[in-house]
Formats: structure tokens, sequence, C-alpha cells
């Protein structure tokens, strides 16, 4: 007789982090576009953080809503992180720029859910996402570094 797997929960509990992160969106600082971005992370234990995007007069110096999340998360500890939702303004949902993507893979995020407040989802994973990250192991003396001396 054949055993059959034990299925796992599907992680269609995914509503909570997208209300979570369309809560958020609401305390966006973006006087200078208007374009209010909410986000939320679930760690790999649960937990979920939330951020907006905060912009500053000098653009370089705003912050993205995702990282704001995940730098709450980090700051409180958590280093393993499962799952990013985004919630921004606009008729489509809109995806993370790369440098959020960078920092979603320095912490393991494995799944982003892109929505609209008009509730318009698209699910995809950090590695669709993001096929080659710059990891740790990419820096000299760092185990698996392609080239240890840092030459090109």
């Amino acid at each position: 007789m054949r055993r059959r797997k034990e299925k796992r929960p599907r992680h269609d509990d995914v509503a909570p982090l997208v209300a979570a992160a369309s809560r958020a969106r609401l305390n966006a600082y973006a006087p200078y576009s208007r374009f209010r971005v909410g986000a939320a992370v679930r760690t790999h234990d649960g937990a979920v953080y939330t951020g907006a995007n905060i912009e500053n007069a000098s653009y370089p110096l705003s912050h993205c809503a995702e990282r704001v999340a995940i730098h709450k998360a980090v700051s409180d500890g958590h280093r393993r992180l499962d799952t990013v939702a985004i919630v921004a303004d606009g008729k489509g949902p809109a995806m993370p720029c790369g440098a959020c993507r960078q920092v979603m893979a320095e912490f393991g995020v494995r799944r982003v859910i892109a929505a609209t407040p008009a509730g318009r989802r698209r699910v995809r994973t950090l590695r669709h996402l993001l096929a080659e990250p710059f990891l740790a192991e990419r820096l000299p003396g760092r185990r698996g570094n392609a080239n240890p001396r840092g030459r090109a």
C-alpha cells in the first residue's frame, strides 16, 4: 500500500498579509509623487511587519515600503523572511524595484504578492523577479566565491 504524502497547508493565507499592506499604504508619506505604497512582510516564524513608502524632497533619500517593512523585521531580530505583499496606488499591481528585490534576496524571501487597493493581484516567486541575486557567497573570502581574489 502506498503512503500518501501529507499535504502541506497551501499558502492561501495571503489575504491577511495583503490587508496589512493595504492598511500600511494609508500611512505613506508621498507628497511629491502622490504614489502611496504599503508593504507587509511575513517572517519564517509567522510574524508580520508592515511599512509604507517615505519620500523626501531629495528623491534618492526616499524609502520604498518593502524595504521599510523588511528593515523593521530585521531590526527586531528576524533574519529569515518568507513572503512580501505590496499594495500600491494604480490600476495594475506594482512590482518591487530592483533594490527591494535585492534586499528581499538577502533575507530569503521566496514569494512576492503585488496588489492594488481594488484587489487585483499578481503572485511571483522572487526567483522569477530576480534570477541572479548578488549574495554574500560572492564576496571575497566567502565560501562558494567563484573568484576569491576579487579579480574580474
